[in-house]
């Protein structure tokens, strides 16, 4: 009889492979990820299929945390408050989980993620699209694609993200001085 999966064994896997990619990259190997989630080499496939399928799997559940931690108490109504608020959220999470924020980088220029795992992901990020779609509508760059707009919101937010970590006494005024560039870009 099958053992029953276990979602603890689970996330320590996600969470090892967040480690091991975070400073090797996604060639890490599973055997190295399953030695450092505390499980045997094997258990790694009885939650994930293939090594792909772990890289989809992480790559979304961190882009759900993300989203989730983005859209926590997203203001009603004001698009510059709630720009706001999704870039505070961002750069706030970004600094404090600064090898998720690696790995989410990685693996959203990977061909390893599917087409079902960034639509996921996508779906997810709707409501934080809506926002800088509105925004975008109302400025310059009105006539760009949301793809393009969001590419420079994603620089401007990495960018600001390195200056807060890399002067954490200043990161409140990058993190304001990131938010005020990017409305003057988009806006």
């Amino acid at each position: 009889m099958a053992r029953a999966k276990s979602e603890d064994r689970r996330q320590a896997i996600l969470s090892a492979a967040t480690t091991l990619i975070a400073s090797e990259g996604l060639g890490a190997a599973t055997a190295s990820i399953a030695k450092e989630a505390g499980v045997p080499s094997g258990s790694v496939f009885t939650y994930f299929e293939t090594k792909n399928d772990l890289i989809n799997q992480l790559y979304q559940e961190l882009k759900l945390e993300l989203v989730s931690a983005v859209l926590f108490q997203l203001p009603k109504k004001d698009p510059k408050k709630q720009l706001h608020h999704i870039w505070t959220q961002w750069t706030n999470w970004g600094v404090a989980f600064p090898e998720k924020r690696r790995v989410l980088a990685q693996l959203m220029v990977s061909d390893e993620i599917s087409a079902a795992s960034r639509e996921h992901a996508l779906k997810a990020a709707s409501p934080t699209l809506g926002v800088i779609d509105q925004v975008r509508h109302q400025g310059v760059l009105k006539n760009r694609s949301l793809a393009f707009v969001g590419a420079i919101v994603e620089a401007t937010a990495t960018t600001t993200m390195d200056f807060m970590i890399r002067e954490p006494k200043q990161a409140a005024n990058y993190r304001e001085a990131g938010f005020e560039t990017l409305w003057k870009a988009i806006s």
